[in-house]
């Protein structure tokens, strides 16, 4: 196992480190979150569906052991985050994955953050409650 592909990926404030490791022989694949199996680190079987997406898109979800280290955020945002990571790393195994991947959009970082609180108002968008007399 001297041969593996490195990325990150960050989601909201998540942010996964992820190794794949291409599989010598033919035993079971092993997808590693925080030094855990993903099953039981997650907990929610929708979440692990979302962090293999790149794999299943390029056909290649027996191909590779993953392993993953995840900081900040909750246990969706670091799904996220490690989907990111492991279509970043097939890139860097195969370029001509780009493409495919891109087309499913798992290339892209989503944008979306917390929104700030801001000064005057109760919380990001609610104002406080208005009385006319």
């Amino acid at each position: 196992m001297n041969q593996f592909y490195f990325a990150s990926g960050s989601r909201k404030e998540a942010v996964a480190k992820v190794w794949l490791y291409p599989k010598a022989n033919n035993d079971n694949w092993k997808f590693i979150v925080n030094n855990q199996p993903a099953e039981k680190y997650f907990g929610r079987f929708d979440l692990i569906l979302l962090a293999q997406q790149p794999l299943k898109v390029t056909n290649l979800l027996g191909y590779f052991d993953v392993k993953c280290e995840v900081k900040g955020g909750g246990k969706s945002g670091q799904a996220g985050a490690i989907s990111l990571g492991i279509a970043r790393a097939l890139v860097a195994y195969q370029p001509e994955l780009r493409k495919i991947l891109a087309d499913a959009e798992l290339l892209k970082r989503d944008p979306r953050e917390k929104e700030r609180c801001k000064y005057g108002l109760a919380k990001r968008r609610k104002s406080f409650q208005w009385t006319k007399r």
